[in-house]
This record gives C-alpha cells, sequence and structure tokens, in this order.
C-alpha cells in the first residue's frame, strides 16, 4: 500500500533519568513513537507525517523542530494560542517503567476540535494510525468526531491502524473505557493490542479470545502481542504466529509496543507479509528496550532480523 501516513495523537515533554540524579529533557508519545519508527523503516521518499495540537509557547517550537527533525511531517499539526505541550516524567526500577503526568492543559487535547483540519489530514493519507491514548485524553463529542472520520477512512479502503494502549488512569470509568476502545476498533481495519491488557481490562481468558471479540467488533486484521509467548496474527480469518526474540539486555521498555507498532507497519506496507512484519518488529522492540528513552536511533540498534517480548 503506497501513500502517505499519518499518526494521530499526543506527543508530550518527556523527562527522563540521567547521570548524577539529573533529568534528560526529550519529546515522546506513543502515537509520536510509533511515527518515528514507521519513517525509521521506511524508504526516505515516503512521506510520514503526525497530526495533533501544540500550543505557541516556546517549549512548542522546541517539539515542533525536534519532531522535523526527524524527518516525520509536520505540516497537519495544529497551533492552539494558551495552550502547551503534555508533560511526563518516566521512573525506572530494574528497568521496568512507570510514570507521572502533567497534561490537563495540554493542547493536543483539542486535536479534533477543528473537523475540517482533521478530515484534510486524513484525506490526504493512505494509513492512519491512532491509540487508545488519543482517544482517552479527548472529549467526548471530540471522540465522535475522530472516529468518525476514521470509520470514514476505513469504508474508502484505508488501512486504519489502532493500538488499544489502555491507561485506565486517563479514563473516568471503566465501562467508559472499554465501551470507546470496542468504538475505536469497529473504526479500524487493523487492530494491535498487549494480551496483557487486554486480560486485565477486558477479562479476555485467552490470545484467541481477544482476536474473537475485536473481529466482532469489525476489525478483521489483529496483532495481538503477548511478551514472551509472542505474536498472535488473524488476518482475514487465518491465523498464524510470530515467536518473541530475547533481548541481549533490558534497559528501559518504555518504547517497546510503540517501536513493535511502528517497525511492524513499515515492514507490512513495504512487503504486504504480516507475519514477517511481526518478526522484524519484534527484533526491533527488542533491541530498542536495551537503550534509555522511549525514542532510539536506527544505528544503535542496528538492522534487526527477520524475527523482544512486545508490550
Amino acid at each position: 500500500m503506497a501513500g502517505r501516513v499519518l499518526s494521530i495523537g499526543e506527543c508530550m515533554v518527556e523527562l527522563r533519568q540521567a547521570e548524577g540524579g539529573l533529568l534528560r529533557q526529550g519529546f515522546a508519545g506513543d502515537s509520536f513513537n510509533t511515527a518515528y519508527y514507521v519513517r525509521a523503516f521506511l524508504p526516505a521518499a515516503r512521506p510520514v507525517d503526525y497530526f495533533t495540537a501544540v500550543g505557541t509557547d516556546t517549549i512548542s517550537d522546541e517539539m515542533l523542530a525536534f519532531i522535523e527533525g526527524t524527518e516525520v511531517g509536520t505540516g497537519f499539526i495544529r497551533r492552539v494560542p494558551g495552550r502547551s505541550p503534555g508533560l511526563y516524567m518516566i521512573h525506572l526500577k530494574d528497568g521496568e517503567r512507570s510514570f507521572s503526568y502533567w497534561r490537563s492543559a495540554s493542547a493536543a487535547r483539542l486535536l479534533a476540535d477543528d473537523p475540517s483540519a482533521l478530515r484534510a489530514a486524513i484525506d490526504a493519507s493512505e494509513v492512519i494510525f491512532f491509540s487508545g491514548i488519543t482517544l482517552a485524553i479527548l472529549a467526548p463529542e471530540a471522540v465522535a468526531t475522530l472516529l468518525g472520520e476514521l470509520g470514514r477512512a476505513k469504508a474508502a479502503g484505508k488501512l486504519v491502524a489502532f493500538d488499544p494502549n489502555i491507561r485506565p488512569r486517563l479514563w473516568d470509568d471503566a465501562e467508559t473505557m472499554r465501551r470507546t476502545i470496542t468504538s475505536g476498533a469497529a473504526a479500524s481495519s487493523l487492530v494491535m493490542p498487549s494480551f496483557e491488557d487486554e486480560a486485565t481490562h477486558f477479562g479476555d481468558v485467552s490470545v484467541d479470545a481477544t482476536i474473537a471479540r475485536y473481529r466482532a467488533a469489525g476489525a478483521n486484521r489483529l496483532v495481538v502481542k503477548n511478551g514472551a509467548e509472542g505474536i498472535t496474527l488473524s488476518f482475514d480469518g487465518e491465523q498464524s504466529f510470530a515467536a518473541a526474540a530475547a533481548a541481549t539486555r533490558i534497559v528501559d521498555t518504555t518504547g517497546a509496543g510503540d517501536s513493535f507498532n511502528g517497525a511492524f507497519l513499515a515492514n507490512y506496507l513495504q512487503t504486504g507479509d504480516h507475519r514477517a512484519a511481526a518478526g522484524f518488529a519484534a527484533n526491533v522492540a527488542a533491541a530498542v528496550i536495551g537503550h534509555h528513552g522511549a525514542l532510539v536511533g536506527r544505528a544503535e540498534i542496528g538492522a534487526p532480523g527477520a524475527t523482544a517480548q512486545p508490550g
């Protein structure tokens, strides 16, 4: 599938641990991280863009400059006076992460408040990615606007990819979370969940149960990430499996799932082989978690083979 790849969501200011008790500033967020890794593994001629909203302040200027420096396009990003990017801090213990967030005034919460700008970005793209976090930060009417446009894109034959990326603390209540994530899957043609999340928050007793539930919602392509147990794929009713790949070291698991998603999409768009794409993406994720931060340069992670433990 040729054409522009568009990722929709929130990029935030990231603070992570550095030497001597200091903090290092960066920019990241699940949907931007995915765009970053799609960009890293697609040919340079293939456009990859990001859709969000930022403020008009200095840190927003710095964020846009950073995104442009990764060669992810910023032409569709809206600027909202009086708002700023959200901020989060990573806390690490034995390679596992937890987060503190400051995002109540985030401009990205208004990303779907201009329906014409949203439609223009989607109309210009052939592949669209979004996540459960994208949905969680929006007001209900904005969620309806976004899902309406994504459903229209799906009906037009575009690839709409969705990672539920379930984060309960972002939602008002569990029922709203489950209902909205299910609606997100219904607007998608490819769903990329983590089984651990699905078992915890939807009560799925098996990967097959996760696949059946999302197929019933209307998604006909599933990539279910299940840590060391590997990746189960269901494409148009045919199920297959890709093994996990062990990481040589675990430093920071922050970018595991996002790097998997981006590498999978980039490889799948070029080869059309979903099982090989899953194996490739698993190796990318295994390499990424051996480094600090969500965004790792391609030179640092090398050139992964065709087959990590994606989260």
